[in-house]
């Protein structure tokens, strides 16, 4: 469950990177909405790991504000858009 964490979180970043990189507002658009697929896919993972006790419900807490908080900033790119 780790390692599907480490994958689909920092494929969050990396698609952001290449969403600033777009050659055009539909390619811009189509990368951020992979990272944030991405995010919602951590935010599965995290909820998983919290619930199976694989972390502390502290540690869980602060990863999954933070999940949150880049869900909404790319939600609201991405309504915007």
């Amino acid at each position: 469950m780790s390692k599907q964490i480490l994958r689909a979180g920092t494929s969050i970043g990396a698609n952001i990177e290449e969403a600033a990189g777009g050659i055009s507002k539909a390619d811009f658009k189509y990368k951020l909405s992979i990272a944030y697929k991405e995010g919602r896919e951590t935010h599965y993972w995290l909820r998983l790991i919290n619930r199976t006790n694989y972390i502390e419900d502290n540690m869980f807490f602060s990863l999954e504000k933070d999940c949150t908080e880049i869900l909404k900033i790319l939600y609201t790119i991405l309504k915007n858009l």
